[in-house]
């Protein structure tokens, strides 16, 4: 949310593109996702959510989009995140920018706060309430 906002504040339009990685199982589909999306960033009229099967870069080339925004936490983000940025510029042209994540939450990652909430963590703090909600009325739906 952080980078969403910090983006929303940068650009006119900043796109949230949510994608089909079929080597990640996710809790939520890519409707249930965007749904989700949409509610936590209603407040920012200029971002629009979208999905897409397939490469971010050919997204970025049907919509005329020439700059992917990605949150950095640590180095060690970087290294990965350097070598997408390079491939994606090399394949299509567009660009990547990096942004720091606020020092607040540099230590968050989905898996984490799915790890904490599963063994009844609070998590109240880290995410949204209505996603907090959904999160916790799935994992007791799949461990009913």
């Amino acid at each position: 949310m952080d980078i969403i906002e910090r983006s929303a504040g940068l650009f006119d339009e900043v796109v949230i593109a949510v994608l089909v990685n079929k080597s990640k199982k996710s809790l939520f589909d890519v409707e249930e996702r965007m749904e989700m999306l949409r509610e936590v960033t209603a407040q920012w009229p200029n971002v629009r959510i979208d999905s897409w099967h397939g490469l971010l870069v050919d997204y970025c080339r049907a919509h005329g989009i020439g700059a992917i925004v990605k949150g950095l936490r640590a180095v060690s983000d970087f290294d990965y995140e350097l070598q997408m940025a390079q491939m994606n510029q090399r394949l299509s042209g567009v660009e990547t920018l990096f942004m720091s994540t606020n020092p607040l939450y540099s230590f968050l990652a989905s898996s984490l706060v799915k790890e904490v909430a599963t063994y009844g963590g609070d998590v109240s703090n880290l995410l949204p309430p209505k996603i907090e909600h959904r999160l916790r009325e799935r994992l007791a739906e799949q461990a009913g």
